[in-house]
């Protein structure tokens, strides 16, 4: 059995272009207790509140409950649900999964052929990685699952003759950074921030606005240069694109210091900088895309700049 095709097929439950990382979040969850105790059983009322906080920083803005990944990840062959009653998931409903005595844990022939083959855990974790989240989030995301991975690329394992897998037929085009940070002429198109080292930049990044994951292209009409803070943020919904292009700031952040309200929330409402005349800015429908993906919630008013008296 392949299990990182497996995995990878995981993919096809989402709907199109429409966000649904709750099974990905549930197994890479799943990998990290398997990594700290081989044996552990996950009892839905004790863990739920933790992956209810993972779904909500790593999820879709819209509301959402654990239970539907934890009773239908069952259908992917990779996990299994037991109640008091025996092997077998009592539904989808939060009710019955407490009352029940819920507890999930990784199939048992993956469990075997982990233990088998414990790189093969690394590999599951970064197809995971590679095919739901951008690679900013890539080290945020195991640290709060609780994941120590190997080097390894899962893109390297399920490509070449006779893969099937979606690193098979997508390449990254290595292009891309160079060809947006040129775009926007080195600076970082939210802060204006433009650090270098010697003849190097240092700091700044090509941001996919529509995620590669989920089939953004690698193309400057799909791109931003932003500083690694910005990036983050924008990855992380709390930073978008509105109309005329210009920056949008979540109302869900908060930020009481004055480098928040410098870095951040000054930025509502104002001017994308770049990209240099005749190269086209972020196309709306990749804009639209992460307007609906990943920002969180509504846009914030621009704050009201003081004036000297």
């Amino acid at each position: 059995m392949d299990w990182l095709e497996r995995v990878a097929k995981l993919r096809r439950w989402t709907n199109n272009d429409v966000r649904a990382p709750h099974k990905p979040l549930l197994l890479l969850y799943a990998l990290g207790s398997f990594q700290r105790d081989a044996d552990g059983e996950l009892r839905y009322s004790a863990v739920e509140e933790e992956l209810k906080r993972l779904l909500e920083e790593y999820g879709p803005s819209h509301a959402t409950t654990p239970a539907y990944p934890f009773h239908h990840l069952v259908s992917d062959g990779v996990w299994e649900v037991r109640t008091d009653q025996g092997l077998g998931s009592p539904g989808s409903g939060v009710r019955v999964l407490r009352s029940s005595g819920a507890t999930g844990r990784l199939a048992p022939e993956l469990r075997t052929a982990l233990r088998k083959e414990p790189a093969l855990l690394g590999r599951l974790a970064r197809v995971l990685l590679d095919f739901h989240f951008p690679p900013s989030l890539h080290a945020d995301l195991c640290e709060a699952v609780g994941l120590d991975l190997d080097p390894v690329e899962a893109a390297d394992v399920i490509s070449g003759p006779g893969g099937t897998g979606r690193a098979a037929r997508r390449q990254r085009d290595r292009r891309m950074r160079e060809l947006v940070l040129t775009a926007y002429e080195f600076q970082c198109a939210f802060c204006g921030y433009d650090g270098m080292l010697g003849a190097s930049t240092v700091g700044l990044e090509a941001a996919h606005v529509r995620w590669w994951s989920f089939d953004g292209p690698d193309e400057v009409d799909n791109g931003l240069c932003l500083c690694s803070l910005h990036h983050k943020l924008f990855d992380k919904g709390v930073l978008g694109l509105g109309e005329g292009h210009r920056i949008l700031v979540s109302q869900r952040f908060v930020g009481r210091s004055e480098a928040s309200r410098q870095h951040v929330l000054a930025l509502a409402g104002g001017p994308v900088i770049g990209p240099q005349a005749g190269i086209p800015p972020v196309a709306s429908r990749h804009r639209q895309w992460h307007a609906e993906q990943v920002f969180r919630g509504e846009a914030r008013e621009p704050q009201l700049q003081a004036h000297a008296s």
